[in-house]
């Protein structure tokens, strides 16, 4: 079955840097785009990064120019680089994939706090 498991979270001060990794197993990996989420308190669930499985990317406005999404195909892993951090980037961070339905791992905790 599917799974993913999402790591890398945790406290760190603004202007920081987190790198988060999600574990895909349960599917061939190379052949499915993945995507980064990210919901903060009291809001709702927002895409911040796409990698597809050809390597296009595309994020957020809010992530551009801070935020790097990349795979390691090999290690059927998905990692999301986040530098220049802000407090307002404090959410649980998802991985998904959709393979004929959505799947989700079970977040990683950032917070961004000084």
């Amino acid at each position: 079955q599917v799974q993913l498991v999402e790591s890398g979270g945790g406290l760190v001060q603004p202007g920081g840097s987190l790198k988060l990794s999600c574990a895909a197993s349960g599917f061939p990996f190379r052949m499915y785009a993945m995507s980064w989420y990210r919901q903060g308190p009291g809001k709702e669930r927002e895409l911040v990064a796409v990698i597809s499985s050809t390597g296009s990317i595309k994020y957020a406005d809010f992530v551009k120019g801070r935020f790097t999404i990349s795979r390691d195909n090999a290690k059927n892993t998905v990692y999301l680089q986040m530098d220049s951090l802000k407090p307002e980037d404090t959410a649980v961070y998802y991985c998904k994939v959709w393979r004929n339905q959505d799947y989700w791992g079970q977040g990683t905790q950032v917070t961004v706090s000084s």
